[in-house]
């Protein structure tokens, strides 16, 4: 376990956070969508000047996906916030592997950070480092 290793965590807590913001925010996209579906829902008369008010279907199908996209980007992001949180702390390393290996889904910053996280944690000095019985980071051994 070298200084390295933990300028490495370091490194990938900090950009976990990052792209998981990054995230986050790009997840709020589809709510124009589900504004413009419960538009077509609440109000479909301000939509047309003749009167023929588009099906409400159409309004169902906007609100229903945009809020499925809003749910799964908000829950990818908190996903890569706890991890960026675990690595810090080094704990939990199989699951920061796993969102490593989802991330790496996302190109571009997606894939570069999980492909280094990947690399990281495959160390034989970073496993060591997430070991039951190692010390957390920042506090005395003993």
């Amino acid at each position: 376990m070298t200084s390295q290793d933990h300028e490495h965590l370091k490194l990938l807590s900090v950009f976990h956070y990052v792209v998981g913001g990054m995230t986050a925010f790009f997840a709020l996209f589809p709510v124009i969508h589900l504004v413009l579906g419960l538009v077509f829902l609440l109000a479909p008369e301000k939509l047309d000047s003749k009167g023929d008010a588009p099906p409400a279907f159409i309004g169902w199908f906007f609100v229903i996906f945009a809020s499925v996209f809003i749910t799964l980007g908000w829950v990818l992001a908190t996903s890569m916030i706890l991890t960026g949180r675990f690595l810090a702390r080094r704990r939990h390393r199989l699951f920061c592997l796993v969102m490593a290996g989802i991330e790496c889904a996302f190109m571009p910053f997606g894939t570069v950070l999980g492909v280094f996280t990947i690399i990281v944690l495959m160390r034989e000095s970073v496993k060591a480092l997430f070991a039951p019985n190692s010390v957390p980071a920042g506090l005395p051994p003993g």
